[in-house]
């Protein structure tokens, strides 16, 4: 017979995930692994439950008469699928989300293209109201297929320290 599920939670060791202030060293980067190809579905539907009505994201006539022959993804996906790939590495042992800032979108990206991302650390410093935890900034950056970057931000993260105070 199987185990019991208090016998298996009792038996779980704990997975460590993400990483902490004292992995972020300036300078460090990151490739974020998967990858993400971007289908017209993806885009059609968030940019349908998103209410992003932009003919150039779902209307495949229209795209090729604006001069886009595989359609275009809406930026707002392109973004978030970036962002996500870089949540492993980067904030999965975070504490709060603080923000974006130089989103920069570098050229259209196409139905089908998969996107990739590799973050760089920019500035990593305790906090001044919790010397437990830290604040990070790392640039993102999201490349195609093809190598072109297409997206890149700076974004900033409250995270936890390994050793708390030093």
């Amino acid at each position: 017979m199987g185990l019991t599920a208090a016998e298996l939670r009792a038996r779980a060791v704990p997975w460590p995930k993400g990483n902490y202030y004292e992995d972020f060293t300036p300078g460090r980067e990151f490739d974020h692994h998967w990858g993400r190809t971007l289908t017209e579905s993806d885009n059609i539907l968030f940019s349908t439950l998103t209410s992003f009505y932009n003919p150039l994201y779902f209307n495949c006539a229209y795209a090729r008469a604006e001069g886009y022959e595989r359609g275009v993804v809406n930026p707002m996906l392109l973004f978030l699928t970036v962002f996500g790939l870089s949540v492993e590495d980067l904030s999965e042992a975070g504490v709060a989300f603080l923000g974006v800032d130089e989103l920069t979108f570098h050229g259209p990206v196409s139905p089908g293209d998969t996107v990739m991302a590799r973050s760089t650390v920019r500035s990593a410093r305790r906090s001044s109201k919790d010397p437990r935890q830290a604040i990070v900034t790392w640039q993102t950056e999201g490349f195609d297929q093809d190598g072109h970057l297409v997206i890149d931000f700076l974004r900033t993260n409250l995270v936890n320290s390994r050793e708390g105070p030093s």
